[in-house]
């Protein structure tokens, strides 16, 4: 909303500064925000006579203004402009700044104090002047007061700390806000690391081995009273325990820490420990636990599995699949192996499956690639031997900012639901990640479990947020453990109970190649391939393209199947490739297709020059049809005569008969799928060659076939071929049911 003054603050800085502070004019809408809070640093700067200006307040900014103006009030401000920057930094922060008239006078004397008052500084710095912390935390858009439904408890922990440590040199103002954030974390360690006797200049807020050795001889009990008792309970607070602010260490808070230690699967004693202490300062708790559960990228085998048993550890979590084709000696077992389940349950241990792509950052996330994710998990925990009822845990192995669970994460955990759901719910859930990711996707409802990245507590996702209440398995440390053959390097993992894996596993599927579809799955086929579609916004009447989507699979899926089928055996690849381009082209052609297709028959006919275009049910170029089967001919996998590129007559004839004969257009499919698996070449755009067809390709071969038949990377080819992988999936799954039979 906005403020008039603020828009005079707005005013001010463009009229003193304009052109002097290397930042664009600010729009003056009277919305404070971090643009002016960097305006003003910036002009505060200016004035301190600092040349390289920033958006931010650091130690050059602090150690000038403490050298030269300690302590700011009516008369040690410098200037007019001076006084005006801290009037217009207090509208900013809402609070009254007078008339903004470049005095510091009664009104800015009083929002001073109150501003130290909320901040919780006031008795470290009394009275109305502005210290140099003070006018760092002016500069921010820190809240010093509850906002958004702020805990007032949190609060006054924050404001504790501030009061507490204030004066120390690596100690600046936090939030006192009501809300836990990395922040208030940070300035918790750097809490412990006061009260443990370290010096400035040495306390970091990291949590490293004089921390650690400082707290195992700092262990609280009931009776204790103190700073370290308040600090413990300030702990359990921002751990979002029922407790309250405390210096006195009471029953009620030992019985609370019972809880707690319970929770987190840590020995109940009451008391706060070392281990417990860890696993209130930062995600991964105590490192030198042993866990009963266990995560890796290394293949199974009888003595890693007697290694495991002899560490205590009954849970292990493996990749359903690898979608790097060509990965590394690290990786090359990522996904589990042929024979592997067999052995785990020989030797006693239960797995739980895991799926992950890449899944690196914020883009590879969406509603489409979710559908895509959770049918393509299905479809390998099948194949792998998984029965009904396990639990899939889904990655998001990314420093996922909230933003970033509200636009892509959540979308795309609906998509895994949807196509859980409409698999019947053979499997559940579970999500792996940072604890804000597993809670805000559990709270949607669209998880059962989480499986928590604590180990990466550098997260913002991690640090500064509590264990989320449905933890299955919590992931704190890399080790190495076993020697000789059965050594094994491991993610250690801490079970809760929630989650038991499977212990035995049906036989799994083979590579077997394709067959006919089976009469009694095309129904749900065609059910499944339609409510997708809409899903992304194809309705099935076909909307404003020309076909429905009954029409596209009756043809593409259904009348020629026997055709795809023969196509699929004499190429070695899967049937899913061939369907998913031709119905997904075909459910793309609109009014402006087809006239497209009359200009250029027109055109050849009363010119005689070709106007590509594509054309036909599976919308293919003249000059791509060319190509792909020139390629063909020419690797043997089809009989015919090399047709010439650069003739517009040969073009013009093949780009008829993807127009006028259905059965050719989809049989040209597979070639120009083979042709862009060999790197496309003659064409325009040449690609780096992948594996030639197989019919074990991977998610990433697959991703690059189907996006790969519409275009270049940097066009629509890459979006669309996101939301074919869904389509894939869907109709892998159909193919995967009939030769499975």
């Amino acid at each position: 909303m906005a403020d008039e003054m603020v828009r005079k603050a707005q005013q001010f800085i463009n009229g003193a500064y304009d052109g002097k502070l290397g930042i664009d004019r600010l729009s003056e809408n009277g919305e404070t925000g971090w643009s002016i809070m960097f305006a003003l640093t910036r002009a505060l700067q200016y004035e301190l006579g600092i040349t390289a200006l920033s958006d931010t307040f650091g130690p050059t900014t602090l150690s000038t203004l403490t050298s030269k103006y300690p302590s700011l009030n009516n008369g040690t401000v410098p200037s007019a402009n001076f006084a005006k920057i801290i009037q217009s930094a207090l509208y900013c922060k809402g609070y009254d700044g007078g008339d903004i008239d470049g005095t510091y006078n009664s009104r800015v004397v009083a929002s001073i104090t109150q501003l130290k008052q909320n901040m919780g500084v006031d008795f470290a710095y009394p009275g109305g002047n502005l210290v140099p912390k003070v006018f760092k935390g002016l500069l921010n858009m820190d809240a010093y007061v509850t906002v958004n439904s702020g805990s007032d408890t949190i609060r006054s922990v924050q404001r504790w700390l501030n009061g507490q440590y204030v004066n120390r040199s690596d100690f600046f103002i936090i939030p006192a806000d009501g809300h836990h954030s990395r922040d208030v974390a940070k300035s918790m360690l750097f809490a412990v690391q006061y009260e443990i006797g370290m010096a400035d200049g040495t306390a970091n807020g990291v949590f490293g081995p004089g921390t650690q050795a400082g707290l195992k001889s700092h262990t609280v009990a009931t009776g204790d009273s103190g700073p370290w008792v308040q600090l413990f309970s300030a702990g359990m607070i921002l751990n979002q325990r029922p407790v309250a602010f405390t210096s006195t260490f009471t029953s009620t808070l030992a019985s609370a820490v019972s809880t707690f230690q319970s929770f987190v699967k840590l020995p109940v004693t009451g008391t706060g420990n070392f281990s417990t202490w860890a696993s209130l300062l930062v995600s991964y708790g105590d490192q030198a636990r042993n866990g009963e559960a266990c995560d890796g990228v290394t293949l199974i085998t009888a003595a890693r599995a007697a290694t495991l048993k002899a560490q205590g550890i009954t849970y292990l979590g493996r990749y359903l699949t690898n979608p790097d084709p060509t990965p590394d000696d690290q990786l090359k077992h990522k996904a589990i192996q042929p024979g592997e389940l067999q052995t785990i349950a020989e030797n006693g241990l239960r797995c739980f499956p895991i799926y992950q792509t890449f899944g690196r950052g914020a883009a590879d996330f969406s509603y489409p690639q979710g559908r895509a994710a959770g049918q393509a998990a299905i479809n390998a925990a099948l194949d792998h031997g998984f029965k009904t009822g396990s639990r899939i845990f889904f990655a998001v192995d990314f420093d996922a900012l909230d933003q970033d669970v509200s636009g892509n994460v959540l979308p795309h955990f609906q998509g895994i639901q949807d196509a859980i759901t409409d698999d019947g719910n053979r499997f559940g859930i579970g999500v792996y990640g940072p604890r804000n990711v597993c809670t805000r996707v559990s709270e949607a409802g669209h998880a059962t479990a989480s499986f928590v990245s604590d180990m990466s507590s550098g997260f913002s996702g991690n640090f500064g947020y509590p264990l989320p209440e449905n933890w299955a398995y919590d992931q704190i440390v890399t080790r190495t453990i076993g020697s000789g053959d059965g050594a094994i390097n491991i993610d250690i993992d801490i079970a809760s109970g929630r989650d038991t894996g499977q212990g035995s596993f049906n036989p799994p599927r083979g590579a077997l190649a394709d067959i006919r579809l089976a009469s009694d799955v095309i129904p749900s086929m065609q059910t499944d391939v339609g409510k997708y579609m809409e899903s992304i916004g194809f309705p099935n009447d076909g909307g404003l393209r020309s076909h429905t989507h009954e029409t596209c699979f009756q043809t593409v899926v259904v009348e020629y199947d026997t055709v795809i089928t023969q196509l699929a055996y004499r190429y070695q690849m899967r049937k899913a490739l061939i369907q998913t381009s031709a119905y997904w082209e075909m459910r793309h052609i609109d009014a402006v297709d087809v006239s497209v297709d009359l200009e250029v028959m027109a055109q050849f006919n009363t010119l005689g020059t070709f106007r590509d275009s594509s054309t036909g049910i599976c919308q293919i170029f003249g000059k791509t049809a060319v190509l792909a089967w020139n390629h063909a001919i020419q690797r043997g996998y089809e009989a015919g005569t090399i047709r010439d590129v650069t003739s517009d007559q040969d073009k013009y004839n093949i780009w008829r008969d993807c127009m006028d004969d259905d059965q050719f257009a989809i049989s040209t499919v597979p070639l120009i799928h083979m042709w862009n698996a060999d790197g496309a070449p003659g064409n325009t755009i040449e690609e780096e060659p992948i594996r030639p067809m197989r019919l074990d390709y991977v998610e990433d071969e697959i991703f690059e076939i189907l996006r790969r038949y519409q275009g270049p990377a940097e066009s629509e080819a890459t979006p669309h071929a996101q939301q074919r992988m869904a389509l894939y999936q869907i109709m892998e799954k159909y193919n995967s049911i009939s030769r499975n039979v």
